[in-house]
């Protein structure tokens, strides 16, 4: 019988990569030491290379580099309970290029998961991050998926993620899509939803643009099943000549589906923000509501923070990445 490596080994001559890239994990808020440990199940890619994928008990993996990007299948065996999150890091080291990303997730009836997701572009010049997700939470499984975005300064980046999802009969999904450190550039998320009976959806995006980033969320939460239930939670800063743009659809559609939008935007200096929330009711036994408000930081807490010793632009920023936590 082999004995278990105490520590994850990158494919051959990719080594150097391979640290360059935990490096830029652990700017993201990421633990470095969690991709290598083999009792957890985690996937490394820089551009279109994996440098190393780790199976863990009931997870497994299915990769293909592709000439711009990778393609992979990530399976969590029926009944799993996965001890450990996974932890995925999706990165570009170099200042230009294309990465491409074209993931399936599929989730085995009555497991339950939990994924730590960090991207990391932090010498992003000309780079376009694009992704095409597709998510199956089987009958009674869970799945929780946290992403955090590190961007360099410069906003010279396109992070454009595409994203289907469909929860089976009491199933529960969550996920939490945050780009607060670094310049923004362009952000474009599309999420689609479809919760089934007695099912539950929760969605949290964060985002905080400066200079002339631009950002857009389109979200849409079909509450198909009886009892289905969803929440849509977007929370977003621009200041400078920033824009955003938040667009959101729940339907409910079946007996007794429950569904939530609620949008907080902040807006500085000559920046503008946009919400679109729509409504859709297909049954006279649902109930969707929403709530937004947009507008700038409270004079209460700029005042107090002023008055502790900080600059107005300081005071400003403690606040919006209060909200933003």
């Amino acid at each position: 019988m082999t004995q278990q490596r105490e520590v994850i080994v990158p494919e051959p001559g990719w080594a150097r990569d391979f640290e360059a890239i935990l490096e830029a994990y652990k700017q993201a808020g990421g633990d470095p030491d969690a991709l290598r440990m083999p009792r957890m199940a985690t996937m490394v890619v820089n551009a279109n290379k994996v440098l190393a994928a780790n199976d863990a008990h009931g997870v497994h993996f299915e990769t293909e580099e592709l000439p711009d990007g990778i393609r992979a299948r990530i399976f969590v065996e029926p009944g799993t309970r996965v001890e450990y999150p996974i932890h995925l890091c999706f990165g570009m080291l170099p200042t230009e290029g294309v990465q491409r990303i074209d993931i399936e997730y599929e989730i085995g009836a009555g497991a339950q998961v939990e994924f730590l997701a960090h991207c990391t572009f932090p010498n992003a010049i000309k780079l376009q991050h694009i992704m095409d997700a597709r998510i199956h939470v089987g009958a009674n499984a869970a799945m929780t998926y946290t992403e955090s975005h590190f961007h360099g300064p410069h906003g010279g980046i396109e992070v454009l993620p595409t994203t289907r999802v469909v929860v089976e009969d009491g199933g529960r999904f969550a996920t939490t899509f945050s780009l607060v450190h670094g310049r923004v550039g362009r952000m474009a998320i599309d999420y689609d939803v479809s919760v089934g009976a007695g099912g539950v959806a929760e969605m949290t995006t964060k985002a905080y643009g400066m200079a002339n980033d631009r950002i857009r969320v389109n979200e849409v939460l079909h509450l198909d099943g009886e009892g289905a239930r969803g929440l849509t939670k977007t929370r977003v800063a621009v200041r400078d000549e920033a824009k955003s743009e938040v667009f959101t659809t729940a339907e409910g559609n079946a007996p007794f589906a429950r569904g939530h939008m609620d949008c907080t935007e902040i807006v500085r200096g000559h920046a503008v923000a946009r919400n679109v929330p729509v409504v859709v009711v297909r049954n006279d036994r649902a109930r969707v509501t929403h709530e937004a408000a947009i507008g700038t930081v409270n004079h209460k807490e700029l005042e107090t923070l002023m008055a502790r010793g900080l600059t107005e632009e300081e005071a400003v920023d403690v606040i919006i990445r209060g909200m933003l936590r």
